[in-house]
């Protein structure tokens, strides 16, 4: 008589069911190790798409020289340093250092950088004007004077610049117009050097100011707009060392006590000026020496200096 024992097709089931999570096991090591190989290469092939500084710097001499320069004007790479993920690309043009940036492939090239703490900065010192109905001006006189306070690499003084040069050109000398500069810089010393490169231009060459004006606030590229705009460059180059000296430009940058809050470098060619208007950001507009608000197109620009005029042309 045999005995039946209760718990042996149960273990015979267990038997097998462990044998079947084991060949599950055994698949899923085996697509976990093919998708991580899979990954790694994946990985391998993207860091080696990556170029190397040295690449970077034939890639990028190549492509200013060739698409942003003219050809009488050459540029030199100083260095190339990896920063923020992207190629910091240190070069001279015209004498003048710049910075550039070029993705780590190659591919985008970068002619600046915005450090968003100084554009909110400048957004925070200056009320941005652009949704504003439009002011006049209350004191009238027969040829309106116009004077613009900017910082050259400021985004809303590059706005506003935009839209007030078609409004003077189109009153021509009706008005006398004046693009002046804010006491102290937030984009470093590319922009003391511009803003001394544009002063000397309104000093040497004013006629062709506006101009430079138009190809600089599109291109950003000093150099390229002097050439188009047929500027002589050794007069303006011999203006902006006087000049530099005579105010102290460079001096003062490589002396941060001297630093407006310990940020900002000083430029103090329009210094009496802006302590007499109370400038405190960019853009500025002072029309018949009182400070207006104004939005920054160029219709209603022109409007509100037509409404400077004793009698509106």
């Amino acid at each position: 008589m045999s005995v039946i024992n209760p718990f042996r097709r149960r273990n015979s089931e267990t038997g097998g069911s462990t044998r079947g999570w084991k060949k599950y096991i055994i698949i899923l090591s085996l697509l976990l190790a093919i998708i991580l190989v899979g990954y790694g290469l994946f990985l391998w092939e993207g860091a080696n798409k990556n170029i190397s500084a040295a690449q970077a710097q034939i890639i990028a001499e190549k492509f200013i020289n060739e698409n942003l320069l003219p050809s009488t004007t050459k540029v030199t790479i100083k260095s190339v340093t990896e920063e923020y993920g992207l190629y910091n690309i240190t070069l001279t043009v015209g004498g003048k250092d710049y910075h550039s940036y070029l993705t780590k492939d190659g591919k985008k090239f970068f002619q600046s950088a915005l450090d968003i703490a100084e554009v909110e900065k400048q957004a925070q010192t200056q009320t941005d004007t652009a949704s504003q109905p439009v002011a006049t001006v209350a004191q009238k006189t027969a040829k309106p004077e116009v004077e613009l306070y900017v910082m050259a690499y400021c985004p809303y003084g590059v706005q506003m610049e935009k839209g007030i040069i078609p409004a003077v050109e189109a009153l021509g000398n009706k008005i006398d117009f004046k693009l002046k500069f804010t006491s102290y810089a937030m984009h470093g010393k590319k922009e003391l050097d511009e803003q001394l490169t544009q002063y000397c231009i309104n000093q040497q060459d004013s006629g062709k100011l506006l101009v430079y004006l138009t190809c600089f606030d599109i291109s950003s590229n000093s150099a390229q707009c002097l050439t188009q705009t047929g500027i002589n460059s050794t007069k303006i180059n011999s203006c902006v060392s006087a000049t530099d000296k005579q105010y102290k430009v460079t001096e003062k940058f490589n002396d941060q006590s001297s630093w407006s809050n310990g940020s900002y470098p000083p430029f103090d060619i329009y210094l009496a000026d802006n302590q007499k208007y109370n400038v405190s950001g960019s853009p500025t507009l002072v029309i018949n020496g009182s400070t207006v608000q104004a939005n920054r197109d160029s219709a209603s620009l022109l409007k509100l200096i037509c409404s400077g005029f004793t009698t509106e042309p």
